[in-house]
Order: structure tokens, then C-alpha cells, then sequence
């Protein structure tokens, strides 16, 4: 079974098919920074109808159905999104395509303010269409993003570094993991510049 971590990717396709259906599963996120949100939880997308059955009771605490008894077959989880939530979500659907073209405008002009210099925009694969989430530069060194991580946020502009790796966390720090070089490599370089649609 694949279960496809597609948090971010609301709108981004490779090679023509949208990001999150590619496996048995695919699970999105509305939490607060995504191109949805609902404030938080997400949605769970499959083409089995046994799998989505089995989500909705998990998600509804495994409760058997009955007209008055509270009986729970297996251990459930209360992941129900409330009606509140969903609706501000269906409105921000419902505009999903205006949403996806400013955000494009956004990447589109940091891709020109950086254009010819040593920051190298992050570009989506051949193949691939980005939903421009999160623009990205990759700079030369650490001490480059340093700099330009200090500079930025003193004078009000929030950029931040990429996410620290999970091996480095705490609480992983003692798990299994293999060759991570070329993710040092990025975490040394990359920075997340703004991208929020005004």
C-alpha cells in the first residue's frame, strides 16, 4: 500500500496528474500556512470506497453504529473537521484557481528580482507544476544564509531557513537514517523567502 504525503501540494501536478493520487492514499493539509486552510486538519483522497469507509470510521472514533449504544471496535481518533472549519474551506476552494494565479505572480516576481544573481530561485522538475506554496532560493554557503537570514528579518521582511532535518530533532536523533548529505547540503543553502498571497 502507498500512502502519499501531499500536505503542501494542493494544485501541483507531475506530468499532468495532480500531486497526492498517485498512491492508494493521498493526505492534504489545511493547517494555518497552506493555500487552503481551515485552520487546521486536512483531507484524505482515495479511489477505494473499502479504504475511505475504514478512514471515516477511524476518524469518527471507531464507533460502531447504533441507535443509542457507544461501542468502539478498535481504537478511533475524533478527526472530524467541524462545520465551521469545512465551510471556510469549501469558500477558499472555490476559489482555488485565482488563488494558484497569484501565487503565481508572487513566484514569478522573485524569480525575476533574483534573476543573473549568485541566489538560485528554486524551480520546480521538468515535468512538474508547482502551486508555488513556498518560494525558495538556494545561496552559495551557510554563511551566505546567515547573512541574508539576519539582514532580511532585521529590516522587517520574514525569511527563514529550511526546515531542520528530522535527524537532527531530539527526539529522533538516536533512529536509523541513511546517507543524508545532500540534505545537509540543502539545509546549509536554502531559505524561505515570502509567499503569501496579500
Amino acid at each position: 500500500k502507498l500512502l502519499e504525503d501531499a500536505a503542501e501540494s494542493l494544485g501541483s501536478y507531475e506530468n499532468g496528474r495532480h500531486v497526492g493520487l498517485s498512491g492508494d492514499v493521498g493526505v492534504f493539509s489545511f493547517n494555518g500556512n497552506k493555500l487552503i486552510t481551515t485552520g487546521g486538519g486536512g483531507m484524505l483522497v482515495t479511489n477505494s470506497e473499502s479504504l475511505a469507509k475504514y478512514a471515516k470510521h477511524l476518524s469518527t472514533t471507531a464507533k460502531m453504529p447504533h441507535d443509542y449504544e457507544f461501542v468502539h471496535d478498535e481504537v478511533g481518533f475524533n478527526f472530524r473537521m467541524p462545520n465551521l472549519n469545512a465551510a471556510l474551506g469549501v469558500a477558499q476552494i472555490e476559489r482555488i484557481e485565482e488563488m494558484l494565479l497569484e501565487k503565481s505572480k508572487i513566484a514569478d516576481s522573485w524569480r525575476a528580482a533574483f534573476s543573473g544573481s549568485t541566489a538560485h530561485f528554486l524551480e520546480p522538475i521538468d515535468g512538474c507544476k508547482s502551486n508555488n506554496w513556498l518560494c525558495a532560493l538556494v545561496l552559495d554557503s551557510r554563511e551566505q544564509r546567515d547573512i541574508v537570514l539576519k539582514e532580511t528579518n532585521q529590516s522587517g521582511v520574514m525569511t527563514r531557513p529550511i526546515w531542520t532535518l528530522m535527524s537532527e530533532l531530539s527526539m529522533y536523533k538516536y533512529c536509523q537514517a541513511g546517507d543524508l548529505s545532500h540534505s545537509y547540503w540543502l539545509q546549509d543553502r536554502v531559505i524561505n523567502i515570502p509567499s503569501s498571497v496579500p
